[in-house]
This record gives structure tokens, sequence and C-alpha cells, in this order.
């Protein structure tokens, strides 16, 4: 059998629906061979999912998305195997963690003045107890109340940019993002560019520290996996690939709808190695 990944998952300790333990489930279902947890600026599913892949046979990658932008565009930054677990670490980690639960607040008291009774309480419910709060979270708040139909519509009249309820994110550019990422042994990945819209700035953002990008997501076209495959394999760079499964707070389950091939994996821990090889 051929082995595949899928190098970018959620969980409940961010925006998505899905336990640790039932990501896993779904992988197995998916006859998946690897995994990482890329939750949003959080690792606190990290160690809870190495010890579930390794009782379930499946390969596991630590990982993180990071929040950055460039200039005014936002970007997000995946982070593999990284030294999640450092103390270094886990403080800049919760700093952007506060930022995101205080961005939520705000957007919360911005739908109240809009005349839509949303409570603090409603995402509280939605979250759990650890999350890294974002949006996803007030977007599926705002539909078990019953102000939306579906979650687009929540970004498309309330908190999308430009909309009553926006709240912009604590800002953290891609180079420091890259730097963060680098600085504890992790490789850093441009996640999703064709649904970021940041097809015209590839080489600036891998001058920025990135090494590398994900080719190969849920969202991209098949046009666009094979220009960005071939923008990789001119520069040089590493390339990834993932579901952005949320569970089902995308109203769709999205794991193994991306398949990467198991020879990117191995690419992926080469570099990783020989950067470590590196460091002083």
């Amino acid at each position: 059998m051929t082995r595949t990944a899928d190098l970018h998952l959620h969980t409940r300790h961010s925006d998505g629906t899905f336990t640790p333990a039932e990501l896993v489930q779904c992988a197995g279902e998916s006859e998946l061979s690897c995994i990482a947890l890329t939750d949003h600026d959080t690792v606190a599913g990290l160690p809870a999912m190495a010890q579930l892949c390794e009782a379930a046979g499946i390969e596991f990658i630590p990982g993180i998305e990071l929040t950055a932008h460039l200039g005014e565009r936002e970007v997000h930054v995946l982070g593999y195997l990284v030294r999640y677990a450092e103390p270094e670490f886990i403080a800049q980690i919760e700093h952007f963690k506060k930022g995101r639960a205080q961005r939520v607040a705000e957007m919360v008291t911005k739908l109240q003045e809009a005349g839509v009774d949303l409570q603090a309480s409603d995402v509280d419910a939605v979250a759990g107890g650890d999350s890294a709060l974002g949006r996803l979270h007030v977007a599926r708040a705002l539909k078990n109340r019953g102000f939306i139909r579906h979650m687009d519509e929540a970004f498309h009249r309330f908190i999308g940019k430009g909309k009553p309820a926006f709240v912009p994110k604590l800002r953290l550019d891609v180079a420091a993002a890259a730097a963060l990422i680098n600085k504890f042994g992790g490789v850093a990945i441009l996640a999703h560019p064709g649904v970021s819209g940041l097809e015209n700035q590839l080489d600036g953002l891998l001058a920025a520290g990135l090494d590398g990008l994900e080719v190969w997501h849920s969202r991209h076209t098949a046009a666009q996996c094979e220009r960005f495959l071939a923008f990789a394999r001119e520069r040089g760079c590493l390339v990834t690939g993932g579901s952005d499964c949320h569970g089902m707070a995308k109203d769709e389950v999205l794991i193994g709808s991306v398949r990467l091939d198991y020879v990117y994996v191995e690419r992926l821990k080469e570099f990783h190695a020989w950067t470590l090889s590196k460091s002083p």
C-alpha cells in the first residue's frame, strides 16, 4: 500500500470540532500513514496526539499554525517538528493565545452593538475548555443561536474583513513567525497560498525565511497545485500538503481528501535533520 500523509489538521484545542482521539480515529479510517496536528497558535493537543498516534501505529509530526502578516495581507505559517515543550516557546504561544481571546471578546462586543445578542458564554460553549479562540468559534456560536444558517454567512455578514464585527488579529510579521519556528528547531512552511491570494508573492515570502510551501490543499485547484509544485522545484524548496480539516466546523470533514505522498514527509524530515546538524 502506498504511504500517504495529511499534514494540516485541527482539533478542539483550536477551532476544530474533533478531539485528538477522534482525529486519530478518522486518520486510521482514512488509512493515512502519517499525520500532523497544526492547531492555530497552540500546542496543547500535541502530547495527547503523539501518544494516540503511537498506539494506533500512525506516524505523528508535531506542528502548529501561526497567523502572521505581510503588509496588510494575512499569512498563515505552518511550523513542523518544533521543540514545542520548551518553556520559552510555550510562553510565546501563550501570548498569541491571549491575543486571540481578546480579539474574540471584542468581536462579541461589536456584535452586541450591532444588535446581535451573542454572549461570550455562547462562544465558550462552542470552544470548550482550553481552546485557542478564533473566528470559527464565533461563527459556530452564531449558527447555534440561529443568527445565521450557514457558516460562511457569519463572515459575509458579521466577522469578515470590513464587516461590522471584524477585529484584526495580533500582528506578527512573516519573518518573525519563521524565525520563531526556526529558533526552536522547526521547519516553516507557507500554508495554502492559493487560498490566501499569495501566488504573486511567493519569492518574497521565501526570502522572509520560509522553508517551503503547502502545494496540495483541499481548496487548491489542480492548476494551482501544478503551478506551486513547479515553483517549488525551480526554487528547490520544500513542499507539503494537507486537508486543513476542522472536523465539522466547516460543515464538511476533510481529513483524507488530500493525500500527500510519503516521499515529501521524508524530505521534510531530512531537511529538519540537516538544519539541526547546522545549528551551533
